[in-house]
C-alpha cells in the first residue's frame, strides 16, 4: 500500500472531520474564483461596450469620463451641450453645403470643409441629443446613420439586427420626423412594441412629458451593450420637441423667424405626412451633446484626438482609455479587496487543516508508534500527514472551482443579457491557474507542525500505554 493510500484511509477514516474541513477550503476557493470571474465579466463587458465601432468620442470641455459614461453607456448627466456648427467641422464641403442650405444657416459655412473631416475620410461622424427620458431609461435623439454604421459583438463585425421592425427613416410618409427604437430592454421592461407611441419626460425620468410623442417602428435585438437599455429617437422629432431649440440672440434670429408649428394630430391622420408639416430647427437654434466618431484609419485617432483638444470649446475622448482608467482607479482596488477578504477565508481554512490534523494526532501517536515499530521511516509517517494535507487541499480546491463555475454556467444567461458577455461552465480567467498552487501551499505551511508532531513520536513510551 503506497503512501497515498495510507493519507486517503487515514482521511476516510475520520470522515466527518475530513469533509467539514474540505468543505470550509472549498468555500473559500470558490469566493476566490468568483471575485475573479466577476472581475473578468466586468472589465471585458465595459471594455467591449466602451466603443461599437468608432473611435473617439467628442463633447464639450470638462470630464472625459463624464463624456464616456454619458455618450457611450447613458450614464450620468450631460456634460453641456456643442452648438451644431462643432459636428459640421466633421463633415465635408458637400454635406456641408447641404445641411446649410436645409437648416437655413450662414453661407459662410459652406465655403470650405470641415476642420476635421480630412481625418474622418470613409469614416462618420454621427451626432447624439440627450437629456430625455422614457421611464427610467435614455432618451438618444440621432440619425439613421447609427443603425447603418455602429457594428457590436466580440469582433465589432455584427450589425444591429431588429426582433421586429425596422429602424427609423429620416423622414416618414406616415410618421414625419417622430419614429423611435428602442433597445430590447426597454421593450421588455416597458412592455411596448411596434406601433406603441410614448412621449419622453423632461430632463429626469419623474420630469415634464412632452407633448409630441415618438411611434415605436422598431425593436432591436439583444446585443449585450448600453443600446439595450435606450430610446433611439429621430434627431429631428428630438428637436422639435418643447424646451430642445437653443434660445437665440435677436441678431441670430433666422429670417422665418416663426416658431416650430407642429400640425395639429387629427391633420395629420387623415393625410400622408409631409417634411413641410414643420419648421425644422435652423443650425443656429441646433445643439448637440456629443458625436461619435470613426476616423478613416486609427492611426488618425490621435492627431484628431489632440487637435480636438487644443480647441476651446470641444474635448475627444477615446472611450476605451477612459474605462481602463475607470477599472484600474475603481474596480481594480475593490477587486483587490474582496480578493483580500477572499485569501484570508483560505488561510482559516488552512488553519482549519491545520488544527483538524493536528488534534487528531493524540489518537493516531499509537498508529504511528506501531508503524515505526514494523519498520517504517520518520520520514514515511511524515509524508503521510503531508499527503493527507495535500488530499484535503487537492480536493477542496476542485470542489471550490467547480461550485463557483457551475454557479457561474446557471447565471450564464443573464450575465449575458446584462453584459453581452458569454460565459459558460468552462469560462476561466488568468488568474486562475494560481490557485490550485497557492491552496497546495498553504496546505503544505498548515501540514509541517502535524508532520513534525508525527515525526518527532516516541516510539516505546507510546507502544507501552
Amino acid at each position: 500500500m503506497n503512501l497515498i493510500q495510507i493519507a486517503w484511509r487515514n482521511f476516510c477514516h475520520r470522515a466527518l472531520s475530513s469533509i467539514l474541513t474540505t468543505l470550509s477550503l472549498s468555500l473559500g476557493v470558490g469566493l476566490v474564483v468568483l471575485v475573479l470571474s466577476v472581475y473578468g465579466v466586468i472589465s471585458e463587458a465595459f471594455t467591449r461596450n466602451a466603443s461599437v465601432g468608432y473611435n473617439l468620442v467628442v463633447g464639450p470641455k470638462g470630464s472625459p469620463l463624464q463624456l464616456t459614461l454619458n455618450s457611450v453607456f447613458y450614464l450620468s448627466q450631460p456634460i453641456e451641450n456643442l452648438p451644431y456648427t462643432e459636428y459640421l467641422e466633421f463633415l465635408s464641403k458637400e454635406k456641408r453645403t447641404e445641411l446649410v442650405d436645409r437648416f437655413r444657416g450662414d453661407e459662410s459655412l459652406k465655403e470650405r470643409g470641415g476642420r476635421y473631416a480630412p481625418f474622418i475620410g470613409d469614416g462618420y461622424a454621427i451626432p447624439l441629443a440627450l437629456g430625455d427620458y422614457f421611464g427610467e431609461f435614455r432618451v438618444v435623439g440621432t440619425t439613421p446613420l447609427f443603425f447603418e454604421k455602429l457594428r457590436h459583438g466580440p469582433t465589432l463585425e455584427q450589425e444591429f439586427t431588429f426582433s421586429i421592425g425596422r429602424a427609423f427613416k429620416e423622414f416618414s410618409e406616415e410618421h414625419s420626423y417622430f419614429e423611435a427604437v428602442v433597445g430590447s430592454r426597454v421593450a421588455k421592461e416597458m412592455n411596448v412594441g411596434i406601433g406603441d407611441e410614448f412621449f419622453p419626460t423632461h430632463g429626469d425620468p419623474t420630469g415634464h412629458g412632452h407633448d409630441l410623442g415618438f411611434t415605436i417602428v422598431g425593436v432591436m435585438d439583444p446585443t449585450g451593450t448600453p443600446n439595450d437599455r435606450a430610446a433611439f429617437v429621430n434627431l429631428e422629432g428630438f428637436y422639435l420637441m418643447d424646451g430642445h431649440a437653443k434660445p437665440l440672440e435677436e441678431s441670430d434670429t433666422p429670417e422665418e423667424s416663426e416658431q416650430s408649428e407642429a400640425v395639429e394630430s387629427a391633420d395629420v391622420s387623415d393625410r400622408v405626412a409631409k417634411p413641410d408639416d414643420y419648421r425644422l430647427l435652423s443650425i443656429a437654434e441646433r445643439e448637440v451633446t456629443s458625436l461619435l466618431v470613426r476616423t478613416e484609419n486609427i492611426i488618425f485617432a490621435p492627431s484628431m484626438q489632440n487637435a480636438i483638444n487644443e480647441g476651446f470649446r470641444a474635448q475627444a475622448a477615446a472611450p476605451v482609455g477612459e474605462i481602463n482608467k475607470l477599472m484600474g482607479l475603481i474596480v481594480g482596488p475593490l477587486k483587490n479587496a474582496m480578493l483580500i477578504i477572499t485569501l484570508i477565508t483560505c488561510i482559516v481554512a488552512a488553519v482549519g487543516i491545520l488544527v483538524a490534523i493536528y488534534n487528531s494526532m493524540n489518537d493516531r501517536r499509537r498508529d504511528i508508534a506501531v508503524m515505526r515499530a514494523l519498520g517504517a521511516r520518520r520520514t514515511t509517517v511524515t509524508n503521510i500527514i503531508i499527503f493527507e494535507s495535500l488530499l484535503v487541499a487537492v480536493i477542496g480546491a476542485v470542489v471550490g472551482w467547480v461550485l463557483a463555475h457551475a454557479a457561474i454556467a446557471a447565471y450564464s444567461g443573464t450575465i449575458e443579457d446584462q453584459t453581452g458577455v458569454q460565459v459558460g461552465f468552462l469560462t476561466t480567467t488568468g488568474n486562475e491557474i494560481w490557485i490550485l498552487p497557492l491552496v497546495v501551499l498553504l496546505a503544505l505551511i498548515a501540514a509541517l507542525l502535524p508532520a513534525w508532531s508525527a515525526y518527532r513520536t516516541d516510539v516505546g513510551s507510546n507502544l507501552s500505554d
